[in-house]
């Protein structure tokens, strides 16, 4: 009772209302002072933290990057075995391999005239440990002739250098009763659409130069896309298509024997292994011409030190005469650049594909 009086008399001093009120307003205040506190501590601190962060991973980067390769490393070929890709893959991670004292897999991976695997290696680590084989139709063509590819040739990746070049062969089945181009053409012109054709997949050279070819000709063809070069050569091989534009270098054994009959070459020169075959131009379709060009590539953002040790040993191993020598009697012609003339090499050959797409009328069916 005596200390309900004394609180009451307390309470009842004059000045007593305010200095309570004001000890209330200051309670509710403090959390707006250490968040007003903590947003300037915040303003202070974030371009510091900003700054340690990016050299934590520059740093990273450039420890990651001064032992490079320190484990085997990974070659994208964004198609089955047995066609171009793979032999020019494995012509260059063999020696690249040694060059680098570390083994170059070759992951074959196909699907989507090569999409998917190029989409992958797009999107992979970019720490020099997964490499792409570059191909005119994953680099090139597929970007105009797929709505959405998942990748963009020009910004998603790092160029190392290019390998070489190569033409198609316009290869006909044995019992197809042509011996020229001139009389295919006849022949297609007498059954439209009935005369088909192989690719090894929709968006590869071989089916975009086919479209041209037939847009050029004024026949129509009917497109019967494989999943790769390998199936394709195949049911050519077995008459279940009639004719086929082919990579050199998977057909060269059956071409020889005569297995398969070889036309023409796509190319505007005719092929040193195959000097004999005329090219399209020369046989009634002036200015025809199609090429593959393959090359190295990494994922955008690999460090700059990993690509000029890969384009300088790409380039080394390019030179040798065993490694072109090789690449020659498989029908491809050595063609080795810096980085930066093969950044401009992907540039020129997206732009004119781009326009051979448009103009030839293929489409992924």
């Amino acid at each position: 009772m005596g200390a309900a009086c004394r609180q009451e008399r307390r309470n009842s001093r004059p000045g007593a209302a305010k200095q309570r009120d004001a000890r209330m307003t200051s309670g509710a205040a403090d959390p707006q002072r250490a968040a007003s506190r903590w947003r300037a501590a915040r303003s202070w601190l974030m371009p510091w933290l900003t700054v340690g962060l990016i050299t934590l991973c520059a740093l990273h980067m450039a420890a990651m990057a001064a032992g490079y390769p320190v484990r085997p490393i990974n070659m994208i070929v964004p198609f089955p075995p047995g066609g171009s890709t793979t032999i020019i893959a494995r012509i260059v991670a063999d020696r690249l391999g040694q060059a680098l004292g570390q083994q170059i897999i070759v992951d074959n991976r196909g699907g989507a005239g090569g999409t998917i695997a190029t989409r992958a290696g797009a999107r992979a680590e970019p720490d020099g440990y997964t490499l792409l084989l570059g191909y005119t139709g994953t680099l090139a063509i597929n970007p105009t002739l797929y709505e959405n590819p998942g990748y963009d040739p020009r910004k998603d990746f790092a160029p190392i250098g290019r390998i070489a070049t190569s033409p198609l062969l316009v290869l006909v089945k044995p019992d197809l009763p042509v011996h020229s181009i001139e009389q295919l053409i006849a022949l297609a012109k007498q059954q439209p659409g009935r005369i088909d054709y192989a690719s090894a997949g929709n968006g590869t050279v071989g089916h975009v130069a086919a479209e041209l070819f037939a847009t050029m000709a004024g026949i129509k063809l009917t497109h019967i896309p494989y999943k790769g070069t390998g199936a394709a050569v195949t049911d050519l091989l077995g008459g279940h298509v009639a004719m086929s534009m082919s990579p050199i270098a998977p057909v060269v054994g059956q071409v020889q024997t005569g297995a398969l009959r070889a036309l023409a070459v796509t190319s505007a020169a005719r092929s040193p292994l195959f000097p004999e075959i005329p090219t399209v131009a020369e046989s009634g379709l002036p200015g025809f011409e199609a090429i593959l060009r393959y090359g190295l590539v990494a994922p955008a953002g690999t460090p700059a030190s990993i690509i000029d040790r890969l384009a300088a040993e790409l380039h080394a191993v390019m030179t040798e005469e065993e490694v072109r020598t090789k690449l020659a009697v498989d029908g491809a012609e050595p063609a080795p650049s810096s980085s930066a003339e093969y950044a401009e090499d992907i540039d020129r050959e997206a732009t004119k594909w781009s326009t051979i797409v448009r103009a030839s009328g293929a489409k992924v069916e």
